[in-house]
């Protein structure tokens, strides 16, 4: 890409019915680093990022809790960008609600169905008048491309995160939803197929398409996203828009886990950016944490990291806190130089450490030096370290 264009990333956002976990965390700072590296190489950044504050998660939790959904999605977004603030993760340009781009997904569906990639279904659900509308997975025929997978291990993710593939009246099992018919007590908006809701996928393509357009450079998630999320919300654009790849690159974080187990809500052994924070943890070491292992890689939390990454931020302010140290040219290159090669964070860590090293234990006589360290750490890694020594 050419310094001064326009480069352009669309990132699934949370459903806001829990509080934001590390795992949350550790995506988003993968694709904040990615805004900071196009930032520093001169980039004009045209980042997105939705939220899905309706879907069945959300109003299964409001429900249990005797609450309004409304309210719950606002309190527990509410509290997602406090987190990223607290991480000093860049927000994007623009933040999309679901529920701010009803008339956007509508029109998205009536091309679909216009197109035959979308048929609708009776819904047989008592109270419920107005037929469910399900995009076709052969409507494209590149559909798989974006995660390789087989068809027996998309049939198995897709029963596994949020598919149904036993949903009577269907074509084909991998067939997805694209519009939920209302159904009793539950809220829904109208359309030209009846009332109802947005099915999860085609929300953030037609978010993509309406605020970036076509031809992303990035679309990016959790790993658990690459199927079916990703390669429906791809699928879903690209059957109207006629491009062969929604996105130039699809960007996926690993999973994160807890003292050697996977983190997740059924385990209840989330940990809570919320919680580490009250606690007195500095923002900046969490955050450090998380970049001390490469972002694709699934890995694990534990009290020793968190400790690691404490020691780890006090080197580095009290080395940048000298009145002088070693010439600081060659770090900031290879900080530059790791991070252009797929954010490779472990490597621009260990140079940095042991830049810090070198000032702490034999000094150095540039005035400039430590400035510029902190100036570079500050602008890629998101880390400030003008942060007190203690």
């Amino acid at each position: 890409m050419t310094p001064g264009r326009t480069a352009t990333m669309y990132v699934c956002g949370i459903t806001p019915y829990d509080a934001t976990h590390l795992g949350h965390a550790a995506t988003y700072l993968a694709f904040d680093l990615i805004y900071r590296v196009w930032l520093d190489s001169g980039f004009d950044v045209h980042y997105v990022q939705n939220i899905t504050d309706i879907d069945d998660p959300l109003l299964e939790r409001a429900e249990r809790d005797g609450v309004d959904w409304r309210d719950l999605a606002a309190r527990e977004t509410r509290l997602f960008t406090e987190d990223m603030a607290a991480l000093r993760v860049l927000p994007p340009r623009d933040y999309v609600a679901a529920t701010e781009a009803i008339d956007e997904v509508i029109e998205l569906i009536e091309k679909m169905l216009a197109a035959g990639a979308a048929y609708v279904v009776d819904c047989d659900v008592p109270g419920a008048d107005y037929p469910d509308v399900y995009f076709r997975a052969d409507a494209t025929e590149q559909f798989g491309y974006e995660s390789g997978y087989d068809r027996e291990t998309m049939a198995r993710l897709f029963a596994e995160r949020g598919g149904d593939p036993d949903r009577p009246g269907k074509l084909d099992p991998l067939d997805a939803l694209l519009w939920r018919a209302a159904r009793p007590g539950e809220p829904s908006w109208p359309s030209p197929f009846g009332p109802g809701r947005p099915g999860w996928h085609v929300e953030c393509a037609a978010i993509a398409l309406s605020r970036i357009g076509t031809g992303l450079d990035i679309q990016g998630g959790g790993s658990d996203l690459i199927f079916p999320h990703h390669e429906f919300s791809a699928a879903h654009a690209e059957c109207v828009t006629g491009e062969r790849r929604f996105a130039r690159h699809y960007v996926h974080a690993g999973m994160i886990g807890w003292d050697g187990e996977k983190m997740s809500k059924s385990r209840g052994n989330l940990v809570l950016v919320s919680e580490l924070r009250a606690a007195g943890h500095d923002p900046a070491a969490i955050r450090l944490g998380l970049l001390a292992g490469h972002y694709r890689a699934d890995r694990f939390w534990s009290d020793q990291l968190l400790a690691e990454a404490t020691e780890r931020l006090h080197r580095w302010r009290s080395a940048t806190a000298l009145p002088a140290g070693p010439d600081a040219t060659d770090v900031v290159a290879r900080l530059r130089r790791y991070l252009a090669d797929d954010l490779d964070t472990p490597k621009a860590l260990a140079a940095l450490d042991g830049w810090c090293t070198d000032a702490l234990e034999y000094g150095g006589d540039d005035p400039d030096a430590p400035g510029a360290v902190a100036a570079a750490v500050d602008a890629l890694l998101g880390v400030d370290l003008r942060g007190p020594l203690e």
